[in-house]
């Protein structure tokens, strides 16, 4: 039987980290098999590739490249780990995915939208996650939880107005695809984001 792909976004500093870890703990205590992954990144190439990304130094990466290089390092990330797991019949829970891209690249950068799903379609092999689960903050209170913890990576140094893009974005997802993006409200307290996790996910687990 195939697993589950459960894919996880939301703007920086949304506490999915937290969360991730509390569903992860959840499903095994059930006696399901966890892969757990991030992108960019999840393998040797495309972890190579997120430190490029990433990179505070390389200011002057162009959008385009950008989005070539998000789609390179999910295409090797998606053929090498995550569809080999769900066929072994794992639950697969991944740290960003497509949304990702179109918010950040299209909505956010402006890059052509229709380039920005063609690429990643080509780099998934039309694979597409059982459910995401959008963790909802304020860009403010993202990004004020981000300079608490640590140095901001080239991504998380853009201006506020690039992060309400970003924001802007995933509502609109959220419109677009209610089906499979469940919205949860990040802003909440630890347990009570936690018990809206498990009711979203215990949909798949039906």
């Amino acid at each position: 039987m195939r697993g589950k792909f459960i894919t996880v976004e939301g703007t920086d500093g949304a506490g999915k980290s937290t969360q991730m870890d509390m569903l992860i703990k959840y499903l095994e205590e059930k006696g399901i098999e966890v892969v757990v992954t991030r992108e960019p990144g999840g393998t040797k190439i495309s972890e190579k590739l997120r430190e490029i990304i990433l990179d505070a130094e390389n200011k002057e990466m162009t959008d385009t490249t950008e989005a070539m290089l998000y789609a390179a390092s999910r295409a090797q990330h998606v053929e090498e780990k995550i569809i080999p797991a769900l066929n072994e019949g794992k639950f697969v829970i991944c740290d960003r995915f497509v949304d990702s891209s179109v918010v950040y690249q299209g909505y956010a950068r402006g890059l052509d939208m229709e380039m920005i799903e063609s690429i990643n379609k080509y780099a998934v092999c039309g694979l597409v996650p059982d459910i995401t689960l959008f963790f909802d903050i304020t860009p403010e209170a993202g990004i004020a939880r981000k300079k608490n913890m640590h140095q901001l990576d080239r991504i998380e140094q853009e201006k506020m107005d690039f992060h309400y893009k970003v924001y802007n974005g995933y509502k609109a997802l959220c419109e677009k695809y209610p089906e499979r993006i469940k919205r949860i409200n990040a802003e909440n307290d630890i347990e009570t984001v936690h018990k809206d996790v498990l009711a979203a996910v215990e949909e798949i687990l039906k």
